[in-house]
């Protein structure tokens, strides 16, 4: 590996904070030094979004392909034309066709080796949603893109890990309603979950030995069978399997309601929660403003921040760029690791 390391970041939903937080990071005239910086939008937008919400001036080197992004400048492919329409807060569908243009070209960028690394902005995850465009999110997007089988090279799908530090968060399911949870956590699911998360561990963050905890589905991990027997039927059972054939030191399961706020978590390298908001709730009341999302299990590296789009405070100059700004610094270090 060789030179700076090139840095797509897509712009998001356009009526969202997206370009708020994307300013703000690069007023920062460091970030041109760490990386090569390119950003999948509109030169336009950006413009409007500095003067409405009187941000520093940021200068955007425009180009036309990757391929030709400088270094030591902040390089901008526009991927919409100059007549989108920007109402900042207000949820549009043109708004999620700019967000899906800039993630399919930046994307298309990344499997051509044009770019390193993917950094997304915040979508509407309903204002994206097209006869082209069928998925709950990015992750299940960039499954489907980044490895077209719905695997990676391990036979493996994609697995969202919410990150701030050592506190590391995996879901086994994502944009799942609540009452499919039951049926979709299976045994083998959780050891591909687990498989999954401990090899993330030693290939991304550089781990060893890691050690991950699993969090139990039902309240007080069912009470015995009280309050439901999945712990007893498919949690501990899977814990037990990847244990003992693959010697992955995973502990468990433990009642979820106590696990965070005891700091529990400070003695494992990562958590695997069972769903969406089981696992990201607590997450996001510890780590919500320097939270990164990384999807795990991909051949590529992205991530992302770990919040929405904020459109309550999109015309306002509130939002923090903290995430984004974590969000590239553990792209370009993961993708160093892996590169080790």
């Amino acid at each position: 590996m060789s030179g700076k390391i090139k840095v797509a970041i897509t712009q998001g939903d356009t009526n969202g904070i997206g370009y708020q937080i994307i300013l703000k990071m690069l007023e920062d005239q460091r970030m041109a030094d760490l990386a090569t910086i390119i950003v999948y939008g509109s030169a336009k937008v950006a413009g409007y979004y500095r003067k409405l919400l009187g941000l520093q001036p940021v200068q955007f080197q425009r180009i036309d392909s990757a391929a030709d992004a400088r270094d030591g400048v902040f390089n901008i492919i526009n991927v919409v034309g100059e007549d989108l329409k920007v109402e900042p807060g207000v949820p549009a569908a043109e708004a999620g066709m700019a967000a899906v243009a800039a993630l399919e070209a930046a994307t298309a960028d990344l499997r051509q080796g044009l770019v390193d690394v993917l950094v997304t902005c915040p979508i509407n995850k309903h204002t994206v949603q097209s006869e082209n465009f069928s998925f709950p999110g990015h992750t299940e997007y960039l499954e489907s893109v980044l490895a077209p089988d719905g695997a990676d090279n391990d036979g493996r799908r994609a697995l969202m890990m919410l990150c701030a530090g050592n506190l590391r968060v995996a879901l086994a399911t994502t944009h799942a309603a609540l009452r499919d949870v039951p049926e979709a956590i299976t045994e083998d699911l959780l050891v591909d979950c687990l498989m999954r998360l401990n090899a993330s561990l030693k290939k991304d963050f550089a781990l060893d030995t890691p050690r991950i905890a699993v969090l139990a589905l039902n309240p007080h991990a069912g009470e015995d069978g009280l309050l439901g027997d999945e712990e007893q039927t498919v949690i501990a059972p899977a814990i037990a399997r990847v244990r003992d054939k693959h010697h992955i030191l995973a502990f468990g399961p433990y009642a979820a309601d106590g696990f965070f706020g005891a700091g529990n978590y400070d003695r494992f390298d990562a958590v695997l929660a069972m769903y969406h908001d089981q696992g990201l709730a607590p997450f996001k009341a510890l780590a919500m403003d320097a939270g990164v999302n990384f999807t795990a299990g991909l051949p590529y590296v992205r991530t992302s921040p770990d919040h929405g789009t904020g459109y309550d405070i999109a015309s306002k100059p509130e939002a923090s760029p903290e995430s984004l700004r974590e969000a590239v610094y553990m792209a370009i270090d993961v993708f160093r690791n892996r590169n080790i």
